[in-house]
């Protein structure tokens, strides 16, 4: 009987565990953290956002787009309903396709997993954390503090560096890269975005639904629409992070704080002085606006429809949801295998891939176990 290691207990991980144990093979399944599938119970605001409708290859971001294609088309949002409701549970998608379980639940995701897991007898490490891995030219050698293991097959798991609160830190690019492989540049995405002080200062906790575009060198890259939550440092919320995958340190945000109401409209409502937003929008955003414009009507209309906040980067990997950046894609074959050592597989985030907000980065963990899985034989 094959055996294999999976060595990440995240979203990707729990996947191949499910996958594999399936088939009959031995699978061990090791998590440097005490319990499996934390980061993916926090996923979707606590929601459980899975996956999306709308899963297509210009969703991604990656050194190799032709291979995140293949990926996707052997997996689509439907296979990844049908692959989590064979576990149990309903799944249903919202006005945007993002698909969510119908309790709301994402901790109830994990739990889905967690029984999938034992059901299929395979054997769970937590508080584990692989120190080393090697090859001895017969198998794969996993050590630990405390212990070691032998393996056919290895699946590298384990994450990016986002999020490191949930375990994933990125100490396990060191594993591949013992076998040879090298880790592109890492930033991370679905983030708050860091403007200048100034510019925010008095609107710390207003929230808007707004258009939000990002232009770089006068040139627009991303327009979306959604929540921006103006924070003591910059901006949050929905819109934000779906932009900050788009968005660098020079680059500058347009915020568009009425994106239903067409110029001409505004100008006959709006008013003179500090009240002459009252019922425009919030009383403060209102107040904030006019003594920027030093009362100039004329700018305060302008900035209604284009409020410009210049990036000045990100609140960090400790927010971020995703890692940009990873195991090249280049460096694995069409299995997302190694192509420096035999029977050592990629899935999830800790290669170059990384997608859009709305339920794409977990797709992405879906898919490619589904991919590695079909390959191992």
């Amino acid at each position: 009987m094959m055996k294999i290691a999976i060595i990440g207990g995240g979203a990707a991980g729990m996947a191949c565990a499910v996958l594999l144990a399936r088939r009959n093979m031995r699978v061990e399944l090791f998590e440097r953290g005490e319990r499996l599938g934390r980061k993916l119970s926090a996923t979707g605001n606590g929601q459980g956002n899975v996956t999306n409708t709308h899963v297509a290859p210009q969703y991604y971001f990656s050194d190799d787009g032709d291979k995140v294609a293949r990926v996707l088309a052997r997996f689509s949002c439907g296979d990844a309903v049908r692959f989590l409701e064979d576990m149990g549970g309903i799944f249903l998608p919202d006005a945007r396709g993002r698909v969510y379980p119908a309790g709301r639940q994402a901790s109830a995701v994990t739990d889905l997993f967690r029984r999938e897991i034992a059901r299929l007898g395979v054997i769970v490490h937590t508080g584990t954390r692989i120190a080393r891995l090697s090859h001895d030219g017969r198998s794969f050698r996993l050590a630990w503090e405390g212990g070691a293991a032998e393996a056919d097959c290895v699946v590298l798991a384990a994450g990016g560096r986002a999020a490191p609160n949930f375990g994933t830190d990125g100490s396990a690019y060191a594993l591949a890269q013992a076998f040879g492989h090298t880790v592109t540049a890492l930033s991370p995405v679905l983030v708050q975005l860091r403007t200048d002080p100034a510019a925010v200062r008095g609107l710390k906790g207003i929230r808007v639904d707004a258009g939000v575009k990002v232009l770089r060198g006068g040139r627009e890259r991303y327009a979306c629409r959604g929540d921006v939550l103006f924070t003591e440092s910059g901006i949050s919320g929905d819109a934000v992070f779906r932009a900050s995958s788009y968005a660098e340190k020079g680059d500058t945000v347009l915020i568009d704080f009425l994106p239903d109401v067409p110029p001409d409209r505004l100008a006959a409502s709006v008013g003179a002085g500090e009240d002459g937003l009252l019922c425009v929008v919030n009383n403060g955003l209102g107040r904030q606006l006019f003594r920027r414009a030093a009362g100039d009507r004329a700018r305060v209309l302008a900035l209604l429809k284009a409020f410009p906040l210049a990036v000045t980067g990100t609140l960090g990997f400790d927010y971020a949801q995703a890692t940009r950046g990873g195991i090249p894609l280049s460096e694995t074959d069409g299995a997302l295998m190694s192509v420096f050592r035999r029977g050592l597989y990629f899935a999830g985030e800790i290669l170059n891939v990384d997608g859009a907000c709305g339920g794409f980065n977990l797709h992405w963990a879906w898919a490619s176990a589904h991919h590695i899985c079909e390959a191992i034989r």
